[in-house]
């Protein structure tokens, strides 16, 4: 366990720096300056400040060199005070409590051996700088717990992170898996199609060469299809389960989530358009989308007496509506958040949008907007 600990990596893509970060670097400099001109003492006004810059200045690189911005500050901190313990008699300014946010960022944003290093070195500084400005065994123990506490927090928001993004990629993975049976059903019914034309411009091209010709048209139609909807699937993962062999849904089977009111919550359908002639892999993606928002609808919808879904197919996409009546909120358990996100997925991975949220006129719709045709990514 500790060897894993000890190897773990640093987590991806730190937050870049902002203009916050300058602005506390440059608030925590600014208050040193004015304690050291509201003090009577100044003797050591310039090594004071001096440190209180450092500090200041590693705040900045405590994301992408935690480690580093640790062992710079917390090692100048450690001087002073074996200098005040020595030779100085003074005390730090206000300025160096910025220490106080180092251990969490090494802890967010380090490695593993560097996290270890790093409380290392805080721990040689903490009982240094309580023996540097004695107190009583109360305020000791606040100390230590004040930098602990930081560190945990840190190392609480890393992990929880972490989990938060593995639970979305996992959900990532299964909408790219369902994806991946529908390429396999969708290019299974077009090759066996484009082999029984085949078969059948065999038989012909002797008896009725252009029936045969026809024939070959029809094929090479049908082949141009099939390699387009590969192409806008053949990106997703799988995970090497067996595809399901079973056919897959499309858009008229949307009408099939119809149901009345009564002890489960009511659903009407509406589909209007050339429903039919929209792309297997299009329709496919639309009922899920539309099975998905259902769901959520019937279990999450508070107060909802019905859910409407109208799917309208235009000439260049098809548009899918589910609105309920519940009342709307602007957060939901989270399965449903991880619906919203698999279901967003879905369209955009189709070259479609995907808006969910409270209705202006009340209650919850789900949008998605799909291409009739799959884009390739």
């Amino acid at each position: 366990m500790l060897a894993g600990i000890w190897a773990e990596p640093r987590p991806a893509r730190p937050p870049v720096r902002v203009w916050r970060d300058w602005a506390l670097s440059s608030a925590l400099v600014a208050i040193s300056l004015v304690e050291v001109l509201l003090r009577d003492d100044r003797a050591w006004a310039p090594l004071l400040v001096g440190v209180s810059v450092v500090v200041a200045a590693c705040l900045l690189w405590r994301r992408t060199r935690p480690l580093a911005a640790v062992t710079v500050a917390f090692g100048a901190v450690l001087a002073f005070d074996i200098a005040r313990i020595a030779v100085i008699d003074t005390t730090g300014l206000l300025g160096i409590g910025g220490l106080l946010v180092l251990p969490y960022a090494l802890l967010r944003w380090g490695a593993g051996r560097e996290a270890a290093l790093g409380l290392g070195i805080i721990l040689i500084w903490l009982p240094v700088t309580l023996i540097a400005d004695p107190t009583s065994p109360a305020e000791k123990v606040a100390g230590y717990g004040f930098f602990l506490f930081s560190a945990a927090l840190g190392a609480a928001v890393r992990y929880r992170t972490r989990s938060h993004d593995r639970d979305i990629e996992q959900v990532r993975l299964h909408q790219r898996n369902e994806l991946a049976r529908e390429l396999h059903d969708t290019v299974g019914h077009r090759v066996l199609a484009i082999a029984v034309q085949a078969q059948a411009g065999r038989a012909l091209s002797a008896a009725d060469p252009k029936r045969a010709l026809a024939t070959l048209v029809t094929i090479e139609e049908e082949a141009s299809r099939t390699l387009k909807e590969m192409r806008a699937l053949v990106g997703v993962l799988r995970d090497g389960t067996d595809a399901d062999l079973a056919p897959r849904r499309g858009v008229v089977d949307v009408k099939r989530l119809a149901r009345p009111g009564g002890e489960v919550l009511g659903v009407r359908v509406q589909v209007s358009g050339d429903a039919e002639a929209v792309e297997p892999a299009v329709g496919t993606a639309l009922y899920l989308i539309a099975a998905e928002a259902v769901t959520n609808a019937t279990r999450h919808a508070s107060g909802a007496t019905h859910v409407t879904v109208d799917v309208t197919a235009s000439r260049s996409q098809v548009h899918l509506r589910v609105h309920d009546d519940g009342e709307a909120t602007t957060t939901s358990s989270p399965h449903a958040g991880y619906g919203l996100r698999g279901m967003a997925e879905r369209a955009s991975l189709l070259g479609g949008t995907l808006r969910a949220g409270p209705d202006p006129d009340g209650g919850w719709s789900v949008d998605a907007k799909l291409p009739r045709t799959a884009r390739t990514s």
